[in-house]
């Protein structure tokens, strides 16, 4: 067998040198000290020919013309250069390795998946061993990105190869980064693991002549799930001495009771068959990790101190990161949860449902946000955007674009003005502040909806009858350019359509252009309303799903945002609107319409509440308004009324004193009325309140 059939499950280890800290990060490459060699090649170790049995340690190699032996270990045979084909290039001998007791030599005897004969001692393993274990372990330690990942490597890693058994303790709450926990130090049972009771070992640990104790099968049974590490107990001083420490010393003897429980300690097999590391991360220790080895098994030598605190050091600082990186994933979160609405609202006549990808799981957070924002009169904006990129700066720019886009929204600006503020906004943000944004406001009275573009690609409307058509709205320039004029069109609403609002990473990528893409969503639309018949449009949570099974393998370049709003409407017959002079009849006036509104729907029950109301705000508004005041009833779910002035300023609730002649009109409105508000219009306000039908 050449050089690549060697397994990377290594079964001995290196000795250390002397005098070298057995817990130095440096491990097994600490080598044993080269004997200083004498002229020519008589220093060098006695070398095996190919077919004889090797040399015992501690034998000389002939000196002169004689041909050095080489060794037969299939496993490191190489092939050399200048030798022929069934020539082999010589290898040292380890150094220093005595005999077992019964045993072979120590090149005669090694497992590598061979049988191990019963009642025979395990030999010594050979130096190379140990680093490729190690190597083997850390890599698998090191693939773990999250905390659970991690913490399993390391079990996997030493189970069965290393030890027969591992519980691997982490602080409770792990700290993160350099913030200084407080309270007492707390150390959870993170995870347990050990050899099956029907399954051999596959390493360097010998196939036991009878049955296996069943003392760890139990571990996580008998253990203590949570120990407090007591300031100044033996405990807190093998943890801050740093270095893996044998179960069998005094200080570790004292300080597994307190770790495991009372009765914890009963597992523990007597002698050096138990190993305590310490787990240190980059600033503190974070929790241990407790190696464990079978009473019949071959105890643990000092060499293996140097394996725990290879594997104790990789896997704290592993989990450091993983913690860091946990936390960084749940601010990404976080932020792109808030800068997104948490839920869509429900306003009359229109049904909205929406869907944000991430651009990749290492990549949470980005520029595309999506928005509905109720307005006076029933109405609705939509409202989609794209920041150029998708990291921490474009979610944070997105914010507060999203934000700006909300307090123009509540000014009942026009969506071509709110365009044009936006790209104010975007200027002084930066020079490089770009981004791409659509306003859409839904009147569904008038069943029109008017848009606005900013670079955006253009929306989808799928009509009732399974016809999707891409809207033609004039595209603008990008927000942040400056010195551009936004342009906006209405549009027919028809009711039971569904317009469909997006981001360019939904049509975009690397494998077809945009308008492409756009082609393909408006297929895919056409498709989907079919299966539900031309008289029933597609759910829209379904239709959400659907537009996004369009996406392919290497499909995703970009994160995506998504809105959809099916147009329900409001029937003519359901509004009631008026214009009502101010003067001191109007409230009068107000009363007997809304009455003949409510007979006329057959909402007889609520006229005393609705006449009631109406007198007080159209009361408030005629007092100090100078042109017609505005009355309209709409009947949906629920009864709604608003009323409108061309005075700015907003109403406010206020407690009326005992001798004062009013104040009180807003007091019965917040005390009868379902929900009331007002809101401020460039030509004024409107004041709204609605109740529930009886």
């Amino acid at each position: 067998m050449d050089a690549t059939g060697v397994t990377e499950q290594p079964t001995s280890f290196e000795r250390p040198r002397q005098g070298a800290d057995p817990a130095d990060p440096r491990g097994a490459l600490l080598r044993t000290p080269a004997q200083p060699r004498s002229s020519g090649a008589a220093g060098l170790p006695a070398q095996a020919r190919t077919g004889e049995p090797p040399s015992l340690p501690g034998t000389t190699a002939p000196s002169g013309n004689d041909k050095a032996p080489v060794s037969n270990g299939p496993e490191h045979a190489q092939p050399s250069a200048a030798a022929e084909a069934d020539t082999h290039r010589p290898r040292p001998a380890p150094e220093a390795i005595p005999l077992q007791p019964g045993g072979e030599p120590p090149g005669g005897e090694r497992r590598s998946g061979q049988t191990v004969q019963q009642g025979r001692p395990t030999p010594m393993r050979r130096d190379g061993d140990r680093l490729r274990f190690v190597g083997a372990a850390t890599r698998r330690i090191a693939r773990g990105i999250d905390l659970d990942e991690i913490v399993m490597g390391l079990c996997r890693a030493t189970v069965p190869t290393f030890s027969d058994a591992i519980l691997v303790y982490l602080r409770d709450p792990l700290p993160v980064g350099d913030e200084r926990p407080t309270g007492p130090v707390v150390l959870r049972l993170r995870r347990t693991d050990r050899i099956p009771e029907d399954r051999d070992t596959d390493g360097f640990l010998p196939v036991p002549g009878q049955p296996e104790p069943t003392e760890l099968a139990e571990l996580s049974a008998v253990t203590a799930e949570l120990c407090e590490v007591r300031p100044g107990g033996a405990l807190a001083e093998v943890l801050r001495g740093v270095r893996p420490v044998f179960a069998d010393a005094p200080a570790a003897r004292a300080a597994l009771p307190e770790l495991l429980g009372d009765d914890g300690e009963l597992v523990v097999p007597g002698g050096q068959r138990a190993i305590l590391a310490p787990l240190r991360g980059r600033r503190r220790v974070i929790g241990a990790a407790l190696f464990l080895r079978r009473p019949e098994r071959m105890a643990f030598e000092a060499d293996d101190l140097l394996v725990a605190a290879q594997l104790a050091t990789h896997s704290a600082l592993g989990i450091d990161k993983a913690v860091l990186y946990g936390r960084e994933a749940y601010i990404a979160d976080e932020l792109q949860r808030t800068m997104l609405p948490e839920t869509l609202p429900r306003p009359t006549g229109v049904r909205l449902a929406s869907r944000y990808l991430p651009a990749a799981e290492t990549a949470r957070v980005g520029g595309d946000w999506y928005d509905a924002i109720p307005l006076p009169g029933s109405r609705v904006a939509l409202v989609v955007g794209d920041v150029m990129g998708h990291s921490m700066t474009s979610a944070a720019i997105m914010g507060q674009l999203r934000t700006t886009a909300q307090t123009l929204a509540g000014l009942d600006l026009p969506p071509q003005e709110v365009l044009h503020h936006l790209d104010e906004q975007a200027q002084r943000l930066g020079t490089d502040r770009m981004a791409t944004c659509l306003y859409a406001v839904y009147d569904p009275v008038s069943h029109r909806i008017t848009i606005a573009n900013a670079g955006h690609p253009p929306p989808v409307l799928l009509h009732l009858g399974g016809r999707a058509e891409v809207l033609r709205v004039p595209p603008g320039a990008p927000i942040g350019v400056g010195g551009v004029d936004f342009e906006a069109v209405e549009l027919d609403a028809p009711a039971g359509a569904t317009l469909l609002l997006y981001t360019d990473g939904l049509v975009e990528s690397r494998l077809r252009d945009v308008w492409t893409g756009i082609e393909q969503l408006r297929e895919k639309l056409a498709a989907t309303a079919q299966l539900t018949g031309p008289d029933h449009p597609p759910p829209l949570e379904a239709l959400c799903d659907e537009v996004l099974d369009m996406l392919g393998p290497g499909d995703r370049d970009d994160d995506i945002a998504l809105l959809a709003a099916r147009f329900d409407g409001i029937a003519p017959s359901d509004v009631a609107y008026w214009f009502l002079e101010p003067e001191d009849a109007a409230p009068g006036r107000a009363r007997r319409l809304a009455r003949r509104a409510l007979s006329r729907w057959g909402m007889e029950e609520l006229t005393d509440s609705v006449e009631l109301l109406v007198s007080e705000v159209v009361t408030n508004a005629v007092r100090y308004t100078s042109r017609p005041v505005t009355l309209r009833l709409l009947r949906t779910d629920v009864l709604r009324c608003e009323v409108g002035d061309d005075v700015p300023q907003l109403p406010r609730l206020r407690q009326a004193r005992a001798t004062d002649e009013g104040g009180r009109g807003l007091y019965l409105v917040n005390k009868l009325a379902r929900r009331w508000g007002a809101t401020r219009l460039s030509t004024g306000k409107v004041v709204w309140f609605e109740l529930n039908p009886g």
